[in-house]
Order: structure tokens, then sequence, then C-alpha cells
């Protein structure tokens, strides 16, 4: 009996994560374009979730997540650029202005999308649910770079500082191991 409600009770916690891993997958979205979509356009992929900025002191690590995205994309990661100005109005432009610094000055490829906040009032759903209450890494993102790993079944794998470089030993290794799990 106790064995029959342990397995019961497992098998709706592991249920239970994987509607919220879902649920992360399923919130609005829009590209930088202003097209409508969310995390479940990149189902299967490994996500690097990057709240990014033009006029940062950590802007040159656009050319570390484009490395690591022409690295590694073909193992199925997407590195994904979410503007935002909450930290010190580094990203005052449009999302025109955004695209054209991005992919000029940084050549940057990889998935952009609408200018959101990841804190305050305002707060995107996707940042409520990656830094949130429950959330697997909870706590506000600090600045501008804050980095999450989404693994292939939606689930947040890892966390990095905005200070932890794209190349870095640590997001290196967690990538990797995202990736390798199918």
């Amino acid at each position: 009996m106790k064995t029959t409600l342990l397995a019961a009770a497992l098998a709706f916690t592991a249920t239970a994560l994987h509607a919220e891993d879902a649920k992360l997958q399923s919130i609005p979205l829009k590209d930088i374009d202003g097209k409508e979509t969310s995390l479940k356009a990149f189902a299967g992929k490994v996500v690097l979730a990057v709240n990014v900025a033009s006029r940062c002191g950590n802007t040159p690590q656009y050319s570390g997540l484009q490395a690591l995205f022409e690295k590694y994309k073909e193992q199925g990661l997407v590195v994904v650029g979410f503007p935002c100005n909450d930290f010190g109005a580094q990203e005052p432009g449009s999302n025109a202005e955004v695209k054209e610094f991005c992919s000029t000055k940084y050549k940057v490829t990889f998935p952009m999308m609408d200018k959101l906040h990841v804190k305050g009032p305002e707060q995107h759903p996707l940042y409520k649910a990656l830094t949130g209450e429950g959330a697997a890494f909870p706590g506000d993102v600090k600045w501008n770079f804050g980095k999450f790993l989404i693994a292939r079944d939606g689930s947040v794998a890892a966390r990095f500082e905005p200070g932890v470089k794209p190349d870095d030993a640590k997001v290196t290794k967690a990538i990797e191991d995202a990736l390798a799990k199918k």
C-alpha cells in the first residue's frame, strides 16, 4: 500500500513538473519583428534565454553568444535574446534599432525577441516563470545578460548571472550536458 501511494505521489509530481515545463513553453512572446510566437517554436531544442542590452558593459557578450550559437546549433542549441531596458536604461532603442545594432555590430543570427521587462510591475510572464516563487532558480535578474538554460523538455537546467561570460566553462559544460540528453 505504501509503495502504491509513493508511486502515485511520484507520478503526480512528475506530471505537475512536466505541466510547469509545458507552461513555460506556452507563454506567448513576440519576436523582434512583432510576430506572435512562444518557446514552443524551439521544441526539442536546448534554449539559452538571455536578457540583452546594446549599451551595457556586458554588451560584448553578444559575440560570445553568437559563437555559442554557431558552435552548437547543429546539435540543437538556440540562443534567444530578449532585449530589456530595465537596467540603467541601457536598451532604449526600438526593436528595429536593436535588430540593426545586433546584426551589424555583432553579426547576430540567433533569434531576437520583442523588448520586454524582466523585473518590476510590468515583468513579462516568461520572466515571472523563470524567476518567481516555485522556479528552478528563483530570484530577480540582477542585470543585463542574465542567462537561463532551458532543456529540451522545457525544464530550466541552469542559470548564470550576468557577469558569467558565454564562453565560461560552466556555461559550455551545462550546454553540452543538456544537448547530450535526448
